[in-house]
């Protein structure tokens, strides 16, 4: 940090060092905070647009209330940079999910100032009604809970089940409505056009300013003059907007829109909202990417852009010509491929288009590709009744997102054995985004489930041909994972080939000792065969393809042939590939020495997936360890 550019910054270590300053100088800071924010993340990337939307919001709170005593809950926790830079982080912000370093999200166990750890949609208002009801219960009546939910997180139903109940309870909450228009991609559905409603209609927010300095006067005449204020208010707002305000009829006190980056403007509300009791929602209006022009314009590819140029903006390509292309970028093309054979094909994704790369069957097929907000729930039942009327849904979710669903994927899809293909995206480590976004248990809790095929491709090459497999024929729920990321191959677009349902494959034969693999992490083994063919040591290794139902053909030859079995994958090792492993071992009487390397019994922290998967003791040393340990001398 260069203290010369920063010089209100740098003295601000928490929020009672801003609160020193006066009203005017917070424009200073905000500019400051801003830049700051630019000049970090352009070296250190990680998630730019939100963060830059919410710095007056940021600045405004932390003004006005009394953190960490009052507590802010930031849903999801993409636009949290500011409020960490504010807390007391600032000097240690360069540590931004780097490995051993801060989180990328709010996490308690890293601040006070951090109310409520997220990274998951629509969790705010819950978590911040339970708080401001539990202060309610102590008697705290001098503390304030703020929940800071974006219109793309307000899509997802537990959002409005917590606004359900937060008007009932009549708790002291103020939800904050950050509204720009946009998730990670651009926002989809109904409730997107009727904040629109709100924010493009002139006479209502015109009538909107005169009713706030109305009811500023009238609350001083008494409580039953307010009453009817209120009554004149809600009425005329019918009127204008042809439609009773959806936050007010679940009781919440509707105030805005406002403008997002005025933050005298926030400061003096909010200063206002204090004095008002119950639930109130503030409809704040701002800009994703906010001081960065391009950024601006392109507000999706900016969300985490990876290293650009703080000047300019431009995104610094860091990736060289003819590296293996990712692996989602592999499913987008296949699927768009699979599409044009099959028109019963169709893809359904909760808000992770462009994540996905699902965008490329979006641009060709509009018709047969649904973006349905952040409701992994409704994407899964979605995808069930397409299901059952004979098309063949690709259901694209995040790994650690479809956990949940968990409900939906039994009850709806594999109870009726419907065939849903889920395509499970960023199985496994998933790197700097960190433990709230790691894929660790899908294997486990996909395994478990009745009527399932669970599936995961060692390479892109695999990864086309069970999609493949997939829509063949009607083999009831199908999931295939696959990893973040680069995948191993520059010439993965082969013919298809189908792949019999719970069959692997042997990739080297050898003696000693069976490495048993599922997925990506084949690769790392036969790395890790390379190190040892130096040393002689030349154990066997299977591609295993299938979770479940497992290849018992491969399994019964293993256990003959081997006294000592090693099992790798991306997952945790409770009650994954291994736990399989075990179980069959178990159940048919063999006693082989089995060791599974995989993630541990424990929330892994943020770093690179190659240090990652070093600390979890399944990159190629480590397998290469794991094998000369329980080989003979």
């Amino acid at each position: 940090m260069q203290e010369k550019n920063f010089p209100l910054l740098k003295t601000i270590n928490s929020p009672s060092d801003l609160k020193k300053l006066s009203e005017a100088d917070l424009l200073q800071v905000c500019k400051e905070l801003r830049d700051f924010i630019i000049e970090e993340v352009s070296c250190n990337p990680g998630h730019l647009g939100a963060s830059l939307g919410v710095v007056e919001l940021t600045v405004a709170l932390h003004y006005v209330y009394n953190t960490p005593f009052d507590q802010i809950i930031w849903d999801v926790g993409h636009q949290a940079y500011g409020h960490k830079i504010l807390t007391g982080r600032r000097d240690v912000f360069h540590t931004n999910r780097k490995f051993k370093g801060i989180s990328g999200f709010p996490k308690m166990q890293e601040s006070e100032y951090d109310a409520f750890g997220t990274g998951h949609a629509s969790t705010s208002i819950s978590a911040a009604l339970g708080m401001a009801v539990a202060a309610n219960r102590k008697g705290e009546t001098n503390r304030y809970t703020i929940a800071v939910i974006g219109d793309g997180a307000l899509t997802g139903g537990m959002a409005f089940e917590g606004l359900n109940n937060a008007g009932i309870e009549r708790s002291n909450i103020l939800v904050i409505l950050n509204d720009n228009n946009m998730a990670i991609d651009p926002n989809h559905g109904a409730l997107n056009d009727y904040l629109m409603d709100i924010t493009t209609s002139r006479t209502w927010n015109r009538f909107k300013k005169d009713t706030w300095k109305i009811l500023g006067v009238f609350s001083k005449i008494g409580p039953d003059a307010r009453r009817m204020v209120q009554t004149l208010e809600n009425a005329i707002k019918h009127m204008i907007l042809k439609q009773s305000n959806l936050f007010e009829s679940l009781h919440f006190r509707y105030f805005g829109p406002v403008d997002g980056h005025d933050v005298i403007h926030l400061v003096k509300i909010l200063e206002d909202m204090k004095k008002i009791d119950g639930p109130k929602l503030l409809h704040v209006l701002t800009k994703k990417g906010k001081g960065v022009p391009l950024a601006e314009i392109n507000q999706t590819v900016y969300h985490s852009p990876g290293k650009f140029n703080k000047v300019t903006g431009e995104i610094i390509d860091e990736e060289p010509s003819g590296f293996p292309s990712k692996y989602q970028d592999v499913f987008g093309h296949t699927l768009l491929e699979l599409a044009k054979m099959n028109p019963k094909i169709m893809g359904i994704t909760p808000a992770m288009l462009a994540g996905s790369s699902m965008t490329f069957m979006k641009e060709e097929m509009p018709d047969r590709t649904f973006d349905v907000g952040i409701a992994e729930q409704h994407a899964v039942t979605f995808s069930a009744g397409l299901a059952t009327q004979g098309f063949i849904p690709f259901c694209n979710i995040y790994s650690s997102f479809m956990q949940r669903a968990f409900d939906q994927v039994i009850h709806d899809i594999a109870l009726q054995k419907l065939p849903v293909i889920f395509c499970l995206d960023r199985g496994g480590l998933v790197g700097t985004d960190g433990p709230t976004h790691h894929g660790s248990f899908d294997l486990a809790y996909m395994r478990i489930i009745p009527n399932m095929i669970v599936s995961a491709p060692m390479n892109e090459e695999e990864l086309r041909n069970l999609m493949f497999t997939a829509q063949e024929g009607i083999h009831g729920p199908f999931a295939i994972r696959y990893p973040r990321g680069q995948g191993v191959m520059t010439d993965w677009r082969r013919p298809f080939a189908s792949i019999p349902i719970g069959k692997g494959r042997m990739i080297t034969d050898g003696s000693e000792v069976a490495v048993l693999s599922v997925g990506h992490p084949g690769n790392l083994v036969m790395k890790a065969f390379q190190i040892l063919e130096k040393e002689g040591i030349k154990p066997a290794h299977f591609d295993m393809r299938f979770i479940k139902p497992l290849d018992e053909v491969i399994l019964h030859d293993v256990f003959t042939r081997f006294k000592k079995i090693i099992t790798v994958e991306d997952g945790t090792i409770v009650g994954g590939f291994g736990s399989a492993i075990t179980e069959f071992m178990v159940h048919h009487n063999y006693s082989s020495t089995l060791r599974m390397l995989g993630i541990p019994d424990e929330f892994i922290e943020q770093g690179t997936q190659r240090q990652l998967y070093r600390e979890c003791g399944f990159d190629p040393e480590s397998i290469a360890n794991a094998i000369r340990e329980i080989c003979p001398a």
